[in-house]
């Protein structure tokens, strides 16, 4: 992360969100912790509902050593990201190792469980038996880049990450 964003003091996060924000990849958004992924998620807007595959990162412990080894087993082995279809307003989450199309939610605009303000909702209730508890909520920290949130029953559980192509 530029090391800059650590000159600017915690009350200013938010402005600090805006400023640094075109420079935010997956890399930066890996080290961040939990009350840095939690401000910018706040702070970030909605944007567009995505269309086709991006790519998944767990984060799971932010901020440590142990958040990068985790995204990587979690990648390889259980969720590799998602595939939006706007025509239907679905996704399907890409699983295991052979990648496969699987897990469908429905994708809306609506409000946040987080904050309150407008994100994009990825809601398993009504299409997935085994997933049917989970709630994600995402919102575009820079263009083609996702912040989300995974819920279990309105508990907040870990965040991801959506890179999508450019172009």
């Amino acid at each position: 992360m530029d090391d800059r964003l650590y000159y600017l003091s915690k009350q200013h996060w938010p402005m600090k969100a805006r400023l640094y924000s075109m420079s935010l990849d997956v890399a930066q958004l890996m080290k961040m912790t939990q009350a840095q992924l939690d401000e910018l998620f706040r702070s970030s807007p909605a944007g567009n509902i995505p269309k086709g595959e991006g790519e998944g990162t767990a984060i799971i412990d932010p901020g440590t050593e142990l958040s990068d080894i985790a995204a990587k087993f979690v990648h390889i082995f259980a969720w590799r990201g998602k595939v939006f279809e706007p025509e239907t307003g679905q996704l399907r989450n890409v699983i295991l190792p052979l990648g496969i199309k699987a897990i469908i939610a429905n994708v809306y605009k609506g409000k946040s469980w987080f904050d309150g303000k407008e994100c994009i909702v990825l809601d398993y209730s009504q299409t997935s038996l085994i997933a049917h508890w989970i709630r994600d909520e995402i919102r575009e920290v820079v263009p083609g880049l996702y912040l989300g949130i995974v819920f279990w029953d309105k508990a907040k559980l870990i965040n991801f990450i959506l890179a999508f192509p450019k172009g």
